[in-house]
């Protein structure tokens, strides 16, 4: 595993350059069309509309971007949509984030890789985390996870997705990482999202919560839940700047669930470039860290080669996690 937890991040994301999208040779005509491998709502969902809705600001494609809803297989139908049916297609951006790589990790898209696409590049990021409720005797994650080390049944978790998804992961990221051994049986609890996680939590039903800093804002403003670490790579800004990340507790874990692009395969160069120009121009805009301010999306930001390593780096890392811990074989 990687020495930062099974996400390796870089450290200087938001110091990239781009070029400007109209000095390539290739500019999108006519309509272009956002996928959103998910019912309408979710983040997938969010992602196409909210960025379609910048760059339509920016000027940077011709008319308004249409968002298409297809769900099912955890985006597996979106996907082999996008391989089967869209090469080449240069003029539609499909919505992905760490449930991507997640899914693409545990072979849950039979016969499809993640090199079967371009990876344009990610917008923001929620960064993980760690909670308990306010009057909980843990006071720090090296706590909770000292508990664990004496018995991997001590601490029972909530998350808001599947035994195996990205919530159950990233608390096993912070246990592998702290050195405990026996994954399994750490008892992890899977609900419908991550508000009715966090209420068993705070109902005393549940002793801890892995999920997203977005979602566990609103129970932090309420005094109902405390948050023992952020899984990034440095503390959080503004009102969230006093969580201590895991990190500085001795525990190299980060888990960022991304948010951002890739297109169809067999594109050109140039169609790629400037897509991937285009996400440069829409991370440092002013209409996007608007938007990001206003939805809890943290600074997180690569495109083109660099980007695309990260994504097969946290498909293999995630891959082994989900191996060390019997989710597959």
């Amino acid at each position: 595993m990687q020495k930062r937890g099974v996400i390796a991040v870089a450290a200087t994301f938001a110091a990239l350059a781009f070029a400007a999208p109209y000095a390539s040779a290739f500019e999108p005509a006519g309509k272009v069309e956002c996928l959103a491998a998910s019912d309408p709502g979710g983040g997938w969902d969010f992602t196409c509309r909210s960025v379609g809705s910048v760059l339509e600001d920016l000027e940077l494609v011709p008319r308004n971007v249409q968002t298409i809803n297809m769900a099912g297989a955890g985006g597996g139908v979106g996907f082999a949509h996008v391989v089967s049916k869209r090469a080449g297609d240069d003029q539609l951006l499909i919505a992905a984030s760490t449930a991507t790589t997640s899914r693409l990790a545990q072979d849950q898209f039979p016969g499809m890789n993640a090199e079967m696409v371009n990876w344009i590049g990610a917008l923001g990021a929620d960064y993980g985390v760690i909670a308990v409720r306010a009057d909980s005797e843990l006071d720090t994650l090296s706590e909770l996870m000292d508990s664990l080390k004496e018995d991997p049944r001590s601490v029972k978790f909530s998350g808001g997705s599947p035994k195996g998804g990205w919530d159950h992961l990233k608390l096993l990221i912070a246990a592998q990482a702290a050195g405990i051994e026996d994954l399994p049986r750490i008892p992890y609890l899977s609900y419908n999202n991550g508000g009715e996680a966090m209420t068993q939590v705070v109902g005393g039903h549940v002793d801890a919560f892995s999920g997203d800093i977005s979602e566990a804002r609103g129970f932090m403003a309420s005094g109902d839940l405390r948050v023992l670490a952020v899984l990034s790579e440095e503390r959080l800004p503004g009102d969230l700047s006093h969580i201590p990340t895991a990190i500085e507790q001795g525990i190299e874990a980060v888990a960022p669930n991304w948010r951002g692009f890739y297109m169809p395969g067999e594109l050109s160069d140039e169609a790629k470039q400037y897509w991937v120009d285009a996400m440069g121009t829409v991370y440092h805009s002013e209409e996007w860290q608007s938007v990001m301010q206003n939805n809890g999306l943290m600074p997180f930001h690569m495109a083109g080669p660099e980007f695309e390593t990260f994504v097969m780096q946290q498909i293999g890392d995630i891959r082994q996690l989900s191996q060390d811990i019997g989710l597959i074989q």
